[in-house]
């Protein structure tokens, strides 16, 4: 290979039902020479590869995909429909010989079509087809001879079974002989040579209604994330010159600013510039309560203006904004397969042919050894066939991953991949940060003290150091200075000190804004002002100092609150076997104030890779996970089994941590387990009905005691069962299973019943989460 010529594609592959069919095009493609790390996901249809153009070409990717029955269009260009595929009727397709046309001159992408109607498309097709043929030889069986009548079930057979076939003879040109639909060629011809044409035609039947129910039932899944897409709407209203015009929400660009009117939907993510009103984040966030915006605030693409215009300044593109984001991280997280998933894959490979072998086994063996009737046993074995198709199997662990994963994007809670869910479902201790993980992380000054010089000029440099900070701390400081009217000093060389505090150079001395352990690190810390600290530490106050050079200029308190819902979550993490700590940096008496209130063990005084450490020192006899929000909490969050980063917290730790919380609620900590854990709980009852049914009708088949037509039930029926039962997790609830939290502490209450504070006071938050 030349790395000049290696780039990495991606395409839309359309038509695929089941994890067989990403299989199959994973296995065309694997075989291409200069291919490398193929990616097929099934439920965002995306099939994405390195490729060695000095080899193979993308238009011979394209083909071989296509030569199996697949429809495969380049990322970005319209769907295109496969031939025989399940997905939309005849012209539903703009022409996509031309990609530059499928954007239209805003840079905007075309909606895509709606699904069709079963009825309309080609697998529906086939089954009114064979159910038609099948319906007319049964009648003509009963007005005609039967030598004559069953040509016609030859005939409804051979009509229905053309298109798999030839499906099947183009998998085994690409070196895949083992399909479900070489299987159903062989076994339905078998059936035909030994003179049972009206089972055969039975059984071309059911598997096109099987076919078309995968179809109709991947599609629901797929459903719920390409919902998630449909929240953003397609204009907004781009004011220009004082007027508004209506413009793609595709084509807005940072820094531009929208009105949104009452009922509309906020096109970008944003902040507000003029108006005040009540926003419903529940499409993004699940949060039920809509939230007050006023100017400075925050807003999210996708969620719904209630009461009052909005004037709303443009932050992110729209690639960027919250739901793109959660749609990419969904969609990404579909790669990232679960170990039970890639275990059922490699036992897949070799559950088929063994079944084939048994199958001509059983064929051969009674007849040669024990002078059985050959016709009997060949019927048996073909039965056996039909039964080696592990399509169910295959499709028990992704079908129940993306229906987890829509459902957690649909109530904030992200998770990226199986192999998060698989590690979440595992978890034993909860580890937090605390400041705006635990607590609100909306510090407010409490204690302004000067020890040189005036409260104004302490508060300037203070701010002036801390100007542009992301740690609330820094940011309560700076807000301080604003309110009191104090201008921050202008500095230069300004630079983080990372887990003790910040630094700049004003009026040519080294000004730093720190915790009492940086002025006890630059000698700068006397029995006076270590008495004054300790003080205000035993308050419950988080103390900070400001030094010029290795002079203690001023001390400054604040104090951060618990979140309200902080002590809930500690007992429902509790309620569920769980043990929560909380690692912080602040100094011991503070952690010590925030944790009896929350009933949480903690370690205090820690550095970021003191953090990293106490982390380490949990993973090595449990199974943690660690939840945070900023840029010191981002190591830990990498070494702990599932680092969760709070929707609040840095783009650091969001891109660093395995999960988010788009809602900041500290609830929904458990509200993930509880999700993981029931996905885990759906795996296992998946593979169950898939192995159960083909072990029940594997005996039952060579016993003689079931035949042609209930094999095929049992490979499409549990087909079916197990993606149906995947549904169900979209319905589930994380939510769920709050406990009352009191003066005796954690109990499980009972649904619908109230959710009490640490003074056993119901709040109308608490409320709300039942």
């Amino acid at each position: 290979m030349t790395d000049g010529n290696i780039r990495q594609y991606e395409w839309r592959v359309t038509g695929m039902d089941c994890g067989s069919c990403a299989a199959k095009v994973r296995g065309a493609v694997e075989r291409l020479p200069g291919v490398a790390g193929v990616d097929v996901a099934l439920m965002t249809e995306r099939l994405r590869l390195t490729l060695d153009e000095g080899e193979t070409l993308p238009a011979q990717v394209e083909k071989a995909v296509r030569a199996i029955g697949f429809g495969i269009a380049p990322k970005g260009a319209a769907p295109e429909r496969p031939e025989g595929g399940f997905v939309l009727p005849d012209g539903a397709f703009p022409d996509t010989t031309q990609e530059d046309d499928v954007r239209d001159e805003t840079g905007a992408q075309p909606a895509e079509p709606a699904p069709a109607s079963w009825y309309q498309t080609s697998k529906g097709r086939l089954v009114i087809g064979t159910g038609a043929l099948l319906a007319v030889a049964a009648a003509l069986h009963l007005f005609l001879p039967t030598h004559i009548s069953k040509w016609a079930f030859v005939l409804a057979t051979l009509l229905g079974l053309a298109p798999v076939a030839r499906r099947a003879i183009a998998m085994l040109r690409t070196g895949m002989p083992f399909t479900i639909e070489m299987l159903m060629t062989i076994a339905a011809t078998g059936a035909l040579v030994i003179g049972e044409a009206e089972e055969a035609a039975l059984v071309v039947f059911l598997f096109a209604v099987g076919e078309m129910l995968e179809g109709l039932s991947a599609n629901k899944a797929r459903e719920g994330i390409r919902a998630l897409s449909r929240l953003v709407p397609k204009v907004a209203l781009l004011e220009i010159g004082g007027r508004t015009r209506e413009v793609p929400a595709q084509a807005l660009r940072v820094g531009q600013t929208v009105l949104v009117r009452p009922g509309d939907r906020v096109p970008c993510d944003g902040e507000v510039i003029e108006g005040t009103s009540g926003v419903d984040e529940s499409p993004v966030t699940g949060e039920s309560v809509p939230r007050l915006k006023e100017p400075g605030m925050e807003v999210f693409a996708g969620s719904i203006n209630t009461e009052a215009a909005l004037r709303v300044r443009v932050t992110k593109a729209a690639q960027d904004n919250t739901i793109a984001r959660i749609v990419r991280l969904v969609e990404e997280a579909e790669s990232a397969r679960a170990p039970t998933e890639r275990f059922i894959d490699r036992f897949s490979r070799v559950y088929m042919p063994a079944v084939v072998g048994a199958a001509i086994l059983v064929a051969l063996v009674p007849p040669l050894a024990f002078g059985a009737a050959w016709q009997d046993w060949i019927y048996r074995a073909l039965a056996l066939l039909l039964i080696g198709c592990p399509c169910a199997l295959v499709i028990s662990v992704p079908a129940s991953i993306s229906s987890a994963l829509s459902t957690g994007a649909r109530r904030g809670l992200l998770m990226k991949g199986g192999a998060v869910i698989e590690a979440v479902a595992r978890t034993t201790h909860v580890a937090f940060d605390k400041t705006g993980t635990l607590t609100q992380g909306r510090p407010r000054v409490t204690d302004v003290i000067a020890l040189s010089g005036s409260e104004t000029e302490l508060l300037a440099r203070a701010a002036g150091v801390e100007s542009g900070a992301s740690h609330p701390l820094g940011r309560a400081i700076c807000t301080m200075a604003e309110e009191r009217g104090i201008d921050a000093a202008p500095v230069r060389a300004a630079k983080a000190l990372p887990g003790r505090g910040a630094e700049a150079v004003i009026d040519g001395r080294t000004i730093s804004v720190g915790s009492p352990r940086l002025a006890e690190e630059r000698g700068a810390m006397s029995d006076a002002v270590r008495d004054r600290v300790s003080a205000l530490e035993a308050e419950g106050k988080t103390v900070v100092l400001v030094l010029g050079d290795t002079t203690p200029l001023g001390i400054i308190a604040l104090r951060d609150q618990p979140r309200p819902d902080a002590a809930r979550a500690v007992a429902e993490l509790q309620a569920l076997g769980i043990e929560p700590v909380m690692l912080t940096g602040d100094n011991p008496r503070t952690a010590q104030a925030i944790a009896g209130q929350l009933g949480i063990a903690h370690q205090a005084g820690l550095m970021p890779e003191d953090k990293v450490a106490a982390i380490h020192g949990l993973t090595s006899e449990a199974r943690v996970m660690m939840v945070g929000d900023g840029i010191n909490d981002a190591p830990a969050l990498a070494a702990a089994h599932v680092g969760v980063a709070m929707g609040s917290g840095t783009d650091v730790a969001l891109e660093t941590a395995d999960a988010a919380i788009l809602r900041n609620r500290v609830t929904d900590v458990a509200g993930t387990i509880r999700l993981a854990r029931a996905t885990m709980a759906n795996i296992r009852q998946n593979i169950v009905i898939a192995l159960g049914l083909k072990l029940v009708f594997l005996v039952t088949t060579i016993l003689g005691i079931t035949g042609l037509w209930i094999a095929i039930l049992a490979d499409t029926g549990a087909t079916v069962l197990v993606t149906l039962n995947a549904l169900r997790l979209l319905f589930f609830r994380p939510d769920k299973g709050s406990v009352t939290v009191g003066r005796f502490g954690p109990e499980n209450s009972r649904a619908g019943g109230t959710v009490r504070g640490p003074e056993g006071v119901a709040s109308r938050e608490a409320q709300d989460m039942v």
